[in-house]
């Protein structure tokens, strides 16, 4: 599903619990807007309840590829709703490793996960060679 919303509609109009703050949105759009449309590997770090996985899908369009990273093996469930799920550490550089492995090169990667200083610099540092020149790595929540 395709539309032309901006980014804080979709998230209000989601059906699945997303926890963003919305002083971010603007920021997103102004980050990812010329993403959208495009065939693009998006990866999200940090699932809980899938919505922005939702989300992110309905603000990219049909052609992006939503990859979702989480700790809990739970949510390997929205597999079923065509999301790639990958459970791992994201303190942990060998998953890293495997990841890159299996996924290759990414155009966005956006740290909702852990939140500690160690998690961010751990993902920032195994992430960055792997996002395409043109690409962008945003970490939430570092104030």
């Amino acid at each position: 599903m395709s539309t032309n919303k901006d980014l804080l509609t979709l998230f209000n109009e989601s059906e699945y619990y997303s926890l963003k703050y919305k002083n971010y949105f603007p920021v997103y759009e102004r980050l990812f807007s010329r993403f959208r449309e495009k065939k693009i590997t998006f990866v999200e770090i940090g699932v809980l309840s899938g919505g922005s996985l939702f989300m992110w899908r309905n603000y990219f369009g049909k052609d992006a590829r939503i990859i979702g990273v989480e700790l809990n093996p739970e949510a390997k469930r929205f597999e079923k709703d065509g999301f790639e799920i990958h459970i791992g550490n994201q303190s942990d550089e060998n998953f890293w490793k495997d990841f890159f492995e299996k996924v290759g090169e990414v155009d966005i990667i956006l740290d909702d996960g852990g939140h500690t200083n160690f998690q961010q610099i751990v993902t920032s540092c195994s992430c960055i060679p792997f996002i395409k020149d043109d690409g962008v790595l945003v970490v939430e929540d570092v104030f």
